[in-house]
């Protein structure tokens, strides 16, 4: 029975990152689906009423099931948020492995991964159980069978607090009954250049989807990065939740792609002098902040989906997209840096990342 390695972000840090992927479907604009199911353990308190010790035993028995099961292979990692400095517990949120309210920690956290960050599971968040899978591109359906295979394992160990006509019990009345949230993360530069954007996230909210930021609720929508996902769980079977939300997608995208078509067809040399800008900046840039970082390789990842750079990939934009953040920048460092020697620092980064392309 495999066990975890615990503790260690370096190890996390030197994996590569599956969802960053750029093979996935629709990928050009689409850069990841994400799905995740909040589950109780029967007869436990929920964590906001648990003990020391509950909490203690849930994390205890979901490791367990974890760790019986195989649900995350051979190779995964566990770290236990209390224990971990206030920069690696960022970079696990920079990775988009955790919330926001899970690092704050009140004692008890722990996030069980696996090495590529495909899945993992975070213990004693505002649920005993919030499991997660990530998969780049769009393909909510492929993500749906994953984790619905990873909640089998684990409920075939853990007794769930279910109920039969409300469906799973949950902490927040708006996760009972499925207790599914799911969500693609969208890169949307020309719906933004051509003034629809206001129209197209107006439209989504009055059909019953939330658009957030590239971290979730109460984020900026910087890098023309948004995220889309269901707000209601009951009420719908996990299949027709997914089916709604992937048509919603996909009509997003079609916008984008007629919108990116427009912009080359009417304003070409408006869109092309954007991108090259940003270019520029991101080569030569001696001082860059996170805004404007992300604000520029926004206009380079369309770039590269237009064509116009035979020697930068998605991939590589996609992964500067990570690493740009605070904590990336100062795990990366091996120290910790104030804001004006991160923006420094960070314009390095992308400079060295950036160095020997010749597509100016």
């Amino acid at each position: 029975m495999a066990k975890a390695k615990r503790n260690n972000i370096e190890a996390l840090v030197n994996h590569s990152v599956n969802w960053l992927d750029d093979s996935g479907p629709d990928a050009d604009i689409a850069i990841s689906s994400r799905i995740r199911l909040a589950r109780n353990i029967a007869n436990m308190p929920f964590p906001i009423a648990a003990s020391e010790h509950d909490k203690t035993q849930v994390a205890a028995a979901v490791e367990n099931a974890i760790e019986k099961s195989g649900s995350l292979g051979d190779d995964f990692f566990a770290y236990d948020i209390e224990q971990l400095s206030e920069i690696d517990r960022q970079i696990l949120l920079e990775r988009r492995l955790v919330s926001r309210e899970f690092i704050a920690s009140r004692g008890g956290e722990v996030l069980v991964v696996k090495n590529d960050e495909s899945r993992g599971v975070m213990i004693n968040e505002e649920d005993h159980l919030r499991l997660q899978v990530l998969s780049p591109g769009l393909q909510l359906e492929v993500v749906w069978k994953i984790i619905n295979e990873l909640d089998n394992q684990l409920s075939s160990s853990l007794p769930y607090s279910f109920d039969e006509q409300l469906g799973f019990l949950t902490s927040c009345p708006t996760n009972v009954g499925t207790g599914l949230r799911a969500s693609v993360m969208l890169h949307l530069p020309a719906l933004r250049l051509s003034g629809q954007i206001n129209a197209a996230i107006q439209g989504i909210s009055k059909l019953g989807l939330a658009v957030r930021g590239i971290f979730g609720e109460g984020s900026d929508n910087l890098g023309n990065l948004f995220q889309i996902s269901n707000q209601s769980t009951m009420g719908e079977t996990e299949e027709q939740i997914i089916f709604r939300l992937s048509k919603v997608i996909r009509q997003v995208i079609n916008h984008e792609k007629n919108a990116r078509a427009s912009l080359m067809e009417n304003k070409r040399y408006f869109l092309l002098d954007h991108i090259g800008r940003a270019y520029g900046t991101l080569r030569r840039a001696y001082i860059l902040s996170s805004a404007e970082a992300l604000e520029s390789l926004s206009a380079l990842r369309t770039g590269v989906d237009l064509g116009m750079f035979s020697s930068v990939d998605l991939r590589q934009v996609n992964e500067l997209f990570k690493i740009i953040h605070s904590a990336h920048l100062q795990r990366f460092a091996g120290k910790e840096l104030n804001q004006e020697e991160r923006d420094i620092f960070r314009a390095k980064i992308v400079r060295d990342m950036l160095s020997g392309k010749n597509d100016e």
